[in-house]
């Protein structure tokens, strides 16, 4: 029995080769359903699907065939010709498969790492192999410790602190100006993805008002709607700008949108309060000489990539006191796999011994005239001799497994199978 993976991700194949594999959350207990009922030798599966990856992990009787067997499910159930796609997997096996869960479950395997969002996925899919009983003992265990080595690495590294999108890498400048940004105004200009999400991590840290200014007034309202603000009809914005102490722009015109005027006027009204611009719109909306005048803090998407660039080398240094961790726990992980192995193994070995004790113990009891203390004791030291005989064979099968590669361990459980006479 072993482990493997097998998968396709960002890094080996293009969108388009992931669309055609990719299932979506009904598909997954369809799946699920159709390996365990047409092939034979897989005992455990999870198949995990996003838009970055689709990945089987799977317990199987046989590494070759198991990888054969998915890869043939894969080409069937999203109707491709065989053979087609190989180029773009790739696969794991035994301890490499166990390090490669944990790291995707732990994010260091992402596009962005740190990314919180695909802890919650593989628990998804998780939760779908479980709910048609694909999965067992070993890919319970395996989850399981995914989950927990994951939240270990949140908990003991800074993987996750550092803002590596540019609409969070905004909002952690605006903070570096303001410290606490609870009680501030917030004018966002524009209503597309980058302004949503900045205007998300505004409201996550505290921020309390917030106006919304769009060509389309519509859209502007709607995200005002989401963002507990209020929205600023498109020609009046500027008028807005006195009041507030962080405005982000990305609009996609091809011109200036706040000239250095409206801004000069704004900051003469404020009696000394800093204003914040954040331009991150191509090209830019901002007049950059408004970085000139006094209390006025002007930052384009340039100095946001600074930040983001430097986030992820600080990333970059947490990833890899996280890749200590996996290790050790990847160690531990595989030696309970390996002690599960041999213990089919043990237990026969102990099963023969006692029929061949109760047997023994029959033919003398029915040869001597004992009675029922010295039948006790008879039967307390034909263990006692049972269990010191065994006690370092099976130390020898359960510790060896921590040390020697799979075949050698395989070999070892035979030999002891043929050395005890074992069915």
């Amino acid at each position: 029995m072993a482990l493997i993976v097998l998968g396709i991700n960002h890094k080996s194949a293009p969108v388009e080769v992931r669309e055609q594999l990719a299932f979506n959350v009904k598909e997954l207990r369809e799946a699920a359903d159709q390996v365990f009922s047409h092939m034979s030798g897989i005992d455990e599966k999870v198949i995990l699907s996003t838009c970055n990856r689709v990945e089987i992990y799977a317990h199987v009787n046989d590494i070759d065939d198991g990888l054969a067997s998915l890869k043939r499910f894969l080409y069937r159930y999203n109707e491709i010709p065989e053979g087609t796609l190989e180029k773009y997997f790739y696969q794991y096996t035994l301890d490499a498969a166990v390090q490669h869960l944990f790291e995707v479950s732990a994010s260091l395997d992402s596009m962005v790492v740190g990314e919180p969002q695909i802890l919650g996925q593989v628990k998804s899919a998780y939760d779908s192999a479980r709910s048609v009983r694909a999965t067992g003992k070993v890919l319970n265990q395996l989850f399981e410790k995914a989950f927990s080595v994951a939240k270990k690495i949140r908990t003991e590294t800074a993987i996750a602190e550092k803002a590596v999108s540019i609409s969070y890498a905004a909002v952690e400048m605006a903070t570096r100006i303001f410290g606490n940004l609870e009680g501030r105004v917030v004018l966002l200009i524009g209503a597309g993805e980058m302004i949503e999400l900045a205007g998300k991590h505004l409201v996550s840290h505290g921020v309390k008002t917030i106006l919304v200014s769009n060509r389309n007034y519509d859209r502007a309202a709607r995200l005002a709607t989401e963002l507990g603000g209020s929205a600023v009809k498109y020609d009046e914005f500027q008028n807005q700008l006195v009041n507030a102490d962080i405005v982000i722009s990305s609009t996609g015109a091809p011109h200036y949108v706040i000239k250095k005027e409206a801004v000069e006027q704004a900051a003469r009204h404020r009696a000394g309060n800093p204003i914040f611009f954040i331009d991150i719109a191509v090209p830019r909306d901002i007049e950059p000489s408004a970085n000139d005048l006094q209390n006025v803090f002007l930052y384009d998407i340039d100095d946001l990539h600074s930040v983001v660039n430097d986030n992820l080398a600080e990333r970059e240094k947490e990833a890899e006191k996280a890749r200590e961790i996996i290790r050790a726990e990847v160690n531990s992980f595989v030696s309970w796999l390996d002690r599960l192995e041999v213990e089919p193994t043990i237990i026969a070995i102990r099963k023969k011994a006692e029929e061949i004790k109760t047997r023994e113990l029959q033919k003398t009891f029915a040869k001597l005239k004992l009675d029922a203390n010295q039948k006790q004791t008879v039967e307390a030291m034909a263990s006692s001799i049972i269990n010191k005989i065994l006690h370092d064979p099976t130390l020898h099968l359960k510790n060896q497994t921590s040390h020697e590669p799979e075949h050698h361990q395989r070999s070892i459980a035979e030999f002891m199978k043929d050395l005890f006479n074992l069915e």
